[in-house]
Order: C-alpha cells, then sequence, then structure tokens
C-alpha cells in the first residue's frame, strides 16, 4: 500500500537534528477525568482519530536530502503512564510513531515529537480524542466546530500545508539579538524532571494583569523576569550582568487566518537589560507589553518567517547530504540556538472542547519541556475558571519556582501548589 509522507515544515528540520537524551524533544497535553480511563474505549478513540488526523500518526524518516514524516502503517497504541512527564523519544521510538497516547487513573494524556506540530494543534488533537472518547463512553453525540472536527471527513489542503512558505515577507527581518544570563544548577543525574504546578483562579489573575494594563501573557512574562533578575543579583554585580529575556510563543495563525494542524509559531524573545538601572514591576510590565506590540505586527512577523525559510531556499543547501545538514544545524544550536532567551513561556489561553464535556473533565493543562541548554521551562494553559502553570526543571534547585509563585502571592494572585518532587 502506497503511504502518505509529508516534508517537514519550517519549524521542524531542527528537530530531528539536535536530539539527544539530555533534551525534552516532546511536549504534553492532558486531560483529568471526573471518572477512570477505559483503556479499550481509549485505543478505538485513538483508532478513530486516524484517517481525519492524517499528519499525526507518521514516522520519522531519513532522506537523501531531508528528514521526512511518512504514514507510520502502525496504530499508535495506548499505554500506561509509565513514568515522569515528557520521556525522551528515542530514534528507535520515532520510526514507529511520532506520539504517545497515555493513561493514568482518570487522565488521559499526549505527549507529541515537535517536529509534528506546536501547541495549537497539539490542543486539537487532544481536544477531538477527549470528544471522541467521551462520544464512545457515554453514548452521546458532540456538535461539530472549528476546532472539533467531523472524523468522517477529510483533511483539507490548508491542514496539511507548511504555512512558513505561504506567508513569508519579500524580506528578511534581521536574526542578530543580543547573548543573555543563563540559569544554572544541579543536574539530575538520571534525567528526571521536576514538575511544579501552580493552580490560580483565571479571574484573579485577569485581575493584576489588567491593574497592570497589560495581558495575561506580558504579566506572566514581567513576573518571571523580575524573578530571574533577583537571581542575577545574587551572582555578580549589574555592571558584569547580562539581559533578562523571556522567550513568547505567538500563535501565527491568528494573524495570518492559517489553518495549518502543522507547526505555525515563533518565538518573541522580550525582557529588559539590569545594567540600566532597577526596574518596578510596573515598567517590566510596560516594557514586555511594548515589545509585543513593536515586534508582534503582520509585517514583521512575515520579515521573520523570511529569516527562517530563506536557508531552505538556497539550492546548494538544499543538494546537501543530510547528515552534513544535521551536523551544521546542530553546531548552530549549540552557538546560538539557547542563547538569546533565559526560558519560554507558552500559554494557550483556553482549550476549546464542547460544553456538553465539561461536567465530565475536572481539568486540562500543557507542559513543554526544558532545552538543551537551559533548565527551566514555563506552560500555561487555562480550562474550567482556572489557570495551570506549569513549571519544569531538570536541576534539583526549586529557587525560581519559589520566587515566581511566592511573588503572585504577593499581587493578590492566590496559588495551589502541586509537585511531583520525588
Amino acid at each position: 500500500m502506497q503511504k502518505n509522507w509529508y516534508r517537514l515544515d519550517t519549524a521542524a528540520l531542527i528537530f530531528p537534528a539536535i536530539a539527544r537524551p539530555d533534551w525534552c524533544n516532546t511536549f504534553r497535553f492532558s486531560a483529568t477525568l471526573k471518572e477512570a480511563v477505559a483503556p479499550d474505549i481509549l485505543q478505538q478513540a485513538v483508532n478513530d482519530l486516524e484517517r481525519r488526523f492524517p499528519t499525526f500518526f507518521v514516522a520519522l524518516r531519513n532522506g537523501v536530502f531531508w528528514h521526512y514524516l511518512e504514514q507510520s502503517g502502525e496504530h499508535i497504541k495506548v499505554q500506561p503512564d509509565y513514568a515522569y512527564p515528557l520521556t525522551f523519544m528515542r530514534k528507535k521510538d520515532l520510526k514507529h510513531n511520532c506520539v504517545r497516547v497515555l493513561y493514568y487513573k482518570n487522565r488521559i494524556a499526549v505527549e507529541i515529537f515537535h517536529s509534528v506540530t506546536d501547541g495549537h494543534g497539539g490542543s486539537i488533537f487532544l481536544s477531538n480524542l477527549v470528544t471522541r472518547y467521551m462520544e464512545l463512553r457515554h453514548g452521546i453525540t458532540c456538535p461539530r466546530t472549528d476546532t472539533i472536527f467531523d472524523l468522517s471527513g477529510t483533511p483539507t489542503e490548508e491542514e496539511l500545508e507548511n504555512s512558513f512558505f505561504k506567508y513569508a515577507a519579500e524580506g528578511a527581518a534581521a536574526r542578530k539579538e543580543p547573548r543573555v544570563y543563563r540559569m544554572h544548577g544541579t543536574r539530575e543525574p538520571d534525567g528526571f524532571k521536576h514538575l511544579t504546578t501552580g493552580i490560580v483562579e483565571t479571574q484573579a489573575l485577569l485581575d493584576a494583569a489588567h491593574r497592570f494594563g497589560v495581558s495575561v501573557t506580558s504579566f506572566l512574562a514581567a513576573v518571571m523576569t523580575e524573578s530571574v533578575i533577583a537571581m542575577q543579583d545574587l551572582e555578580k554585580p549589574r555592571k558584569k550582568q547580562r539581559p533578562v529575556k523571556i522567550s513568547l510563543a505567538v500563535d501565527l495563525r491568528r494573524m495570518f487566518g492559517s489553518k495549518t494542524l502543522r507547526n505555525f509559531a515563533l518565538a518573541l524573545n522580550t525582557g529588559v537589560d539590569p545594567r540600566f538601572g532597577d526596574y518596578t514591576l510596573e515598567e517590566i510590565c510596560k516594557s514586555i507589553s511594548h515589545q509585543l506590540g513593536l515586534y508582534a505586527t503582520k509585517q514583521n512577523l512575515a520579515g521573520m518567517i523570511k529569516a527562517n525559510v530563506q536557508f531552505q531556499e538556497l539550492v546548494p543547501l538544499r543538494l546537501t547530504p543530510l547528515f552534513l545538514k544535521d551536523f551544521g544545524m546542530n553546531l548552530v544550536y549549540e552557538s546560538v540556538g539557547e542563547t538569546v532567551s533565559c526560558l519560554n513561556i507558552s500559554n494557550i489561553t483556553r482549550i476549546a472542547l464542547p460544553e456538553i464535556l465539561q461536567p465530565y473533565i475536572d481539568r486540562m493543562e500543557f507542559i513543554i519541556g526544558t532545552q538543551r541548554s537551559y533548565p527551566n521551562n514555563c506552560s500555561v494553559l487555562s480550562f474550567g475558571g482556572k489557570t495551570y502553570i506549569n513549571m519544569i526543571r531538570n536541576i534539583r534547585e526549586a529557587e525560581l519556582e519559589r520566587r515566581f509563585f511566592s511573588r503572585l502571592v504577593e499581587l493578590d494572585v492566590p496559588v495551589e501548589i502541586e509537585s511531583n518532587r520525588r
């Protein structure tokens, strides 16, 4: 049987090249139900999604010039959630499937290799999986929407496209940015990831952000920036410090009207330079909000897209053998890939599920992993009136989480803390 295959989109190209066991190459969405998961019904729900979501049921292949994704030919088999979140997807795993579906007691989780899609695509996949599971489990019928699909239908060309090529500008934006402060600590030798979840009332978080006149994303980035500055102050005098920047993921679909289910996001690095003087939280909030307003325009983002896609258009590079491409991309990533931000904050503002399902679901969460060279990351998702702030690290020291969540409490945002600390 002829298997469908897909070129890696522009954002996906780097991940096979830089993969190694001490770096997390997946992200995770999960739904905690108000009842125990039935594995056999979950397996049927996964199978029912296969035709409608072909780019998720794929394996990673190596071509002569590029990596690519190919229809797996194997069902994704649901399995117990057997370890800590976001265990590394090995090459032999990726040769079978690039997506895991896991269950544990009341929880359904999906872990996705970064080359398959981004947070938006992952949230749609989980939403449809949970919807189909509930229909099978309880004999209900959920209404179809822009994000809950008719599984008997076929994917559109827009859903399968590489939108980076489609929306790139004629000219490329400059890419050079200053190196920033790097956090560090005692690495866990066995790769264990510490996960600390701060649960807050969404309205309290909105109220706090509005008091500073900014969005929730800008507010959280400002509090995180303030926390990192305080940590750098303990290590060196101001004149020897580096800028503190937080990388904020921007979903480009909203700006360009894309419907792709593959990667289509960019990171904007926002922050301040402590060498210029002391900042109040209000000043950091305003600075980050203004930076987002300046850079998150359609024209500037199109220029950034062009900067990312232009190397794919170079004929000599296209004809370079894959092993040399991987070697080169790995070298570039080592030298500059993680030098322009201290950590990421990825905020899925909300996940859309049919209202009929609300009584069956307790909570939903989003977790991104740590990077190769910096130890902390943060992901945010709001559901059912609560916002779940997941801070993950691969070091023993919990200083950043302590400062960040303590500051939120000081700002009248009460935080309930959960942890997988061992």
